[in-house]
């Protein structure tokens, strides 16, 4: 097999939470350039239309879904209308995700709550009910599970967000962990971990110490457009059949300076 053909997604339905803007929309681009029939999920229907817009302009196939992930209940509903309307779900990408800033001595349970359920028990339960319902009886599946460097380091004092932390800690074990139980059904179960991307989540602190942080960068630039593309077209595709349980920093090299 050639590599364009181990890296070609066509007919493929990949599932995008959190994919109406910035890294999701990204990787959406990415899959669905390379033949991928996208599924988006957000919170807010405005910015999926204009991701549809956007997406199909490109010739590429998508449903969206105005859906909030840590509905936890609803989880089992979205994934059917999915597979309804696209087909059986071969691709997830695990991206929708929350952050919250306080000291960790003043941290409010209100916030902790909000991030831990978006960042980890959404991942949890989304990734089961699509595993029981496409994954296992076919014996075939993608998961990538959209983590960041901030799940395998501390932060610069600054940046006083350990529920956000601490929730990508756990999609980095979460994935090694469910890497190691579901190989025998050939499923991959990967992450990827972002570094500092310019985005509306990320803005704020960008601006307020953007200068400071490009230090901390050996390639010294914040992560761009393309930057996810190649990485998550990798473990999506054929070409990544033999990478499972592993969480690639796309940082600029920042976690080893």
């Amino acid at each position: 097999m050639s590599v364009k053909q181990l890296l070609d997604l066509t007919g493929k339905v990949a599932l995008i939470t959190g994919g109406s803007r910035g890294l999701g929309l990204q990787m959406a681009e990415a899959l669905g350039e390379m033949g991928a029939k996208v599924a988006l999920t957000a919170r807010k229907q405005h910015e999926l239309d204009e991701a549809e817009k956007h997406l199909k302009d490109q010739g590429i196939e998508v449903m969206t879904l105005a859906a909030d992930m840590s509905d936890l209940e609803g989880i089992p509903a979205v994934v059917d209308k999915i597979a309804e309307g696209l087909g059986e779900i071969d691709i997830l990408v695990n991206n929708a995700g929350a952050t919250w800033g306080a000291p960790a001595e003043d941290y409010p349970a209100e916030g902790w709550m909000k991030v831990m359920n978006l960042n980890v028990n959404a991942v949890f339960f989304l990734t089961q009910t699509v595993a029981k319902k496409c994954f296992i009886p076919r014996k075939t599946g993608k998961v990538i599970n959209i983590a960041s460097i901030a799940g395998l380091s501390g932060n610069p004092e600054a940046m006083k967000t350990i529920a956000y932390n601490t929730s990508k800690g756990a999609v980095v074990n979460f994935t090694r962990a469910l890497a190691a139980e579901w190989g025998h059904h050939n499923i991959n179960v990967n992450a990827l971990c972002p570094g500092f991307f310019p985005s509306k989540m990320s803005q704020g602190l960008l601006d307020a110490q953007g200068d400071t942080m490009l230090e901390r960068i050996p390639l010294n630039r914040f992560g761009g457009d393309e930057d996810l593309k190649g990485a998550a077209v990798l473990l999506a595709s054929e070409a990544g059949r033999h990478i499972t349980g592993q969480c690639l920093a796309v940082d600029g090299g920042t976690l080893v300076s």
